[in-house]
């Protein structure tokens, strides 16, 4: 570890280096990869030469207990010291241990979640809602912005489908363990007879994919323009401004019609199609890579059921770690932290076992 650390650190010199260099400078596509790539290991950089001083610490702080000329007063206060050094070393070991973990390349991306009702009618789509109002609340809470990209309304206040954007520096890191079938389990507001119905929708979290990563041949899609319905301003049903692009290879459609100007509405959907069409490949690696994996934490199979909400319980429970919280009313309103990093740490401790 310490020999891969030791490399880590002499690349960080070089690149620093590199971007004083004028040649460099003069060529800002070059100038900017090799400061993004210098900003990524400056963390681990800094927690490094922390761990380092604290090993030599530890060396001065033994010898002074082993010199047998030193004074007992001295000798105790190096005790002292030698044991928030050990705790300090261990902890520092593990959070390197997790930082040389292979990071994925999509963790600083901005996120694309699709939230859709399943089984359950009208509840579903109430639950759908539901979702994506905790979604909001706790992007906010994060200093995160929520943009609206695509939604069908049901009928009764909640969505058939609603896709929208979240944007902030770690989102896909946090946001990627939400892919998966929710159930919830409560009385429906239209039920007289107090039963508990069973309803769920299915989420999907698709890192945004910029032009130079993932590039859309015009040839290769088809793009229709309608009249938009449903709620909206004056130019509702009166102007073609609801766009639906179709990939013609894979049959992948994205629509949408929630802006009054045609051309957003297409560069909206064509933001969803490249996130589609990218998330289908990296499934497609994915599947072939890891076939055998046997951990569910990240795996992104959409058809498992990953959560239960229970409103007669109050309860949460997140099925592939079996973690259960009783506060179903805050975390509802977007308090979701505690669950997402149990999901990361079990997703960090499964890495660290296949390493191993």
């Amino acid at each position: 570890m310490l020999e891969k650390l030791s490399f880590l650190e002499d690349k960080y010199e070089d690149l620093g280096k590199k971007l004083s260099d004028p040649e460099v400078i003069n060529q800002q596509d070059l100038w900017r990869k090799l400061i993004k790539e210098h900003a990524e290991l400056e963390e681990i950089v800094v927690v490094y030469r922390d761990y380092r001083e604290t090993l030599q610490g530890l060396e001065d702080t033994k010898a002074i207990l082993y010199d047998k000329s030193n004074e007992e007063e001295l000798k105790e206060m190096a005790r002292m010291e030698l044991g928030e050094l050990e705790e300090k070393e261990e902890t520092l070991r593990e959070k390197l241990r997790i930082m040389l973990l292979p990071k994925d390349p999509n963790d600083d991306k901005n996120v694309i979640v699709e939230v859709r009702a399943g089984t359950g009618g009208d509840e579903a789509g109430l639950f759908a809602a539901d979702l994506f109002r905790m979604y909001s609340r706790f992007a906010e809470d994060q200093g995160w912005k929520v943009e609206l990209m695509s939604a069908s309304e049901s009928g009764v206040g909640g969505y058939k489908e609603v896709v929208f954007m979240i944007k902030g520096k770690g989102a896909y890191s946090m946001m990627k363990f939400e892919s998966g079938t929710h159930r919830v389990q409560r009385i429906p507001t239209t039920e007289s007879g107090g039963r508990i119905h069973t309803s769920a929708a299915t989420v999907a979290v698709l890192p945004e994919v910029d032009d130079v990563e993932f590039e859309i041949n015009p040839n290769d899609v088809r793009v229709d323009v309608f009249r938009a319905s449903g709620h909206g301003g004056q130019s509702v049903n009166t102007t073609d401004s609801a766009v639906r692009i179709t990939h013609l290879e894979t049959g992948i459609v994205s629509s949408c019609q929630d802006e009054k100007s045609q051309l957003k509405n297409k560069d909206k959907a064509m933001k969803i199609l490249k996130a589609r069409l990218y998330d289908k490949m990296a499934q497609e690696q994915a599947n072939e890579i890891a076939q055998n994996r046997r951990s569910q934490v990240g795996s992104g199979d959409r058809s498992e059921r990953i959560r239960t909400y229970n409103y007669p319980q109050g309860r949460v429970t997140d099925h592939r770690i079996n973690m259960t919280i009783y506060q179903l009313d805050s975390f509802m309103q977007g308090d979701i932290g505690q669950m997402i990093n149990a999901l990361i740490t079990e997703d960090q401790a499964e890495q660290m076992k296949e390493m191993a």
